[in-house]
């Protein structure tokens, strides 16, 4: 048997999330069916992290086994022929066994980042909708650039964690937390070891409070310290946040892309 890894892209718009549910229209549905009618033979796939319904991903990493002889190009053009337009196989690789390990899309991963797009403009866009979250009130970056400091390190992420996140605990590590201004468009982009359910979604809320002039920037550190959800800003919108990259080894050989937040951005 051979594992294969996939980078997978795909606009969340229209799925009720990444993971397999009973009415088949999930990102994780649409590709088993796709890779089953190109193999001729049903694969089971386990992705590297989870996104909820209109959260989109630049590169979503799955792994199968199966024991077929293809070339990876075989694998990408094959399967992406049964893919609907909003999502697609980048690329495709055999990752071999090392002594003792044998790579895990999810397990293997040590770091993942998120973008998030923000339209901040008096007037929405509706050449954005569902790419682009928005916000029509003025707000300070130089503000949110100083709340977001507190985030970095290992903290317990309690305060922004959804009522359903099924992680075994709150405590993640967050490598960084950038936050640029390019004209009418803010992208922040977070990395960390790993995120809760709506994490990054509550942090961009809570964010934009500061940003807005709600809050002062240390009110963040207050909330983060507090680990009570009830202090944070509401979930923001999911449709501006990307899976944009998931960390491995180099030792495993992925062929990564280079993740923007955007593809015209």
């Amino acid at each position: 048997m051979k594992r294969i890894a996939l980078g997978v892209q795909y606009d969340g718009s229209a799925f009720n999330g990444y993971q397999k549910q009973p009415d088949r229209n999930t990102v994780q549905d649409r590709l088993e069916i796709a890779l089953e009618k190109f193999a001729r033979v049903e694969l089971g796939t386990t992705c590297a992290g989870r996104t909820d319904t209109g959260v989109h991903a630049l590169e979503q990493v799955v792994h199968f086994d199966t024991d077929l002889a293809r070339g990876m190009q075989s694998w990408v053009r094959g399967v992406n022929a049964f893919l609907p337009d909003a999502i697609a196989v980048r690329w495709a690789t055999e990752v071999p066994e090392h002594p003792g390990q044998q790579f895990h899309a999810r397990f293997a991963a040590f770091a993942r980042t998120y973008h998030y797009v923000l339209y901040n403009n008096p007037i929405r866009s509706p050449l954005l909708v569902g790419r682009a979250g928005w916000v029509f009130r003025p707000l300070d970056v130089d503000l949110m650039r100083a709340a977001a400091q507190c985030l970095v390190g290992t903290h317990d992420f309690s305060a922004f964690r959804s009522s359903q996140c099924q992680a075994k605990s709150p405590v993640k590590q967050m490598h960084a937390v950038h936050i640029e201004r390019h004209g009418e468009v803010i992208v922040f982009t977070l990395r960390a070891s790993a995120f809760l359910h709506h994490m990054v979604r509550n942090l961009i809320g809570s964010l934009i409070y500061v940003g807005q002039g709600r809050h002062t920037p240390a009110w963040m550190k207050d909330v983060l310290e507090g680990r009570d959800r009830n202090d944070a800003a509401p979930t923001f919108m999911p449709d501006g946040l990307y899976l944009a990259k998931i960390d491995y080894d180099p030792k495993w050989g992925l062929p990564h892309e280079a993740a923007r937040p955007l593809p015209w951005f």
